[in-house]
């Protein structure tokens, strides 16, 4: 059986947020924070999804913007600066 165009687009997007996953905790652990729960509760965002969005699951695009808010990035920097060096 020959994977669908379905299935690459799936892959694609499963290895791009994987990507911004590791981005995201690049970004927290370069600012000295090395604890995802101690980041999630000083920055009022929820620790499960935290680590849910770390660790390459899908999240809301309202819920990026708070983890780039945190993380006092814009998006633009997020993806421009290293974006691809950290994955």
């Amino acid at each position: 059986m020959t994977r669908g165009k379905n299935d690459d687009s799936n892959e694609n997007a499963r290895q791009i947020l994987k990507k911004i996953g590791t981005r995201i905790k690049f970004l927290r652990e370069a600012k000295g924070e090395y604890n995802y729960e101690r980041f999630a509760f000083k920055h009022d965002l929820n620790r499960s999804q935290l680590w849910r969005y770390e660790n390459g699951e899908d999240m809301y695009v309202s819920s990026f913007l708070k983890v780039l808010a945190a993380l006092d990035i814009s998006v633009t920097d997020f993806f421009n600066e290293g974006f691809d060096k950290t994955a």
